[in-house]
């Protein structure tokens, strides 16, 4: 399982991003415009949802729950900092996917109990894309996380995210995570469409 998180470059634009992604096979992205005013959010979500849908992928939008529930989006994805889950499953309902970032097994159980579909775990490495990081999890850290969560008996599935470049996708998908999650390591390949068949295959 492969996600695709919206980046952009002084080269390539958000919606480029994500065209060249579904272009590649990715059947999973994240809209993410981290700063950017609903306003200026909307008419990218628009055309990205229109694209996934074309392409049968699942679209998921970062953060803004009101904007999913008017856009109808397949769903959301939060952050530690952003609304808490159970508050978006109230205000979404059962029919869309609500993901929470995790840093700590404290954290796995907590959107476990709120009702969270997802997990998004990490960061595995330092990342540039995303700031004020916590702790670097590693190898080590994602094989500790999922041996908690057997022995819990949570059966959410992890997708791996921060820094992962494909040399790491086959260790990644070692520690027991469901797949992984890109941005940077895409948009930085000579051929971002054909970086991402690749990528594709190392997660399936």
């Amino acid at each position: 399982m492969l996600q695709f998180i919206s980046h952009y470059t002084e080269e390539y634009s958000y919606l480029d991003s994500i065209r060249m992604a579904l272009e590649g096979g990715c059947r999973w992205v994240q809209l993410r415009m981290k700063g950017a005013g609903d306003d200026e959010l909307r008419p990218v979500a628009i055309a990205a949802q229109r694209m996934c849908r074309e392409a049968g992928a699942t679209f998921i939008i970062d953060d803004r729950v009101e904007l999913v529930k008017e856009l109808r989006a397949d769903g959301v994805h939060l952050g530690l900092k952003d609304m808490p889950i159970a508050k978006a499953r109230h205000l979404l309902g059962d029919g869309f996917i609500i993901g929470g970032t995790a840093n700590t097994i404290a954290d796995v159980r907590q959107h476990h109990a709120a009702g969270a579909d997802y997990i998004g775990c990490g960061p595995f490495r330092f990342t540039t894309t995303k700031k004020g990081l916590a702790p670097v999890l590693g190898l080590d850290g994602y094989r500790g996380i999922m041996q908690v969560m057997a022995a819990d008996g949570i059966k959410l599935p992890v997708v791996a995210i921060g820094g992962i470049t494909a040399e790491d996708i086959p260790d990644i998908m070692q520690t027991g995570v469901s797949g992984v999650a890109l941005s940077g390591t895409v948009l930085r390949a000579n051929d971002p469409v054909a970086e991402m068949r690749r990528l594709v295959e190392l997660t399936s």
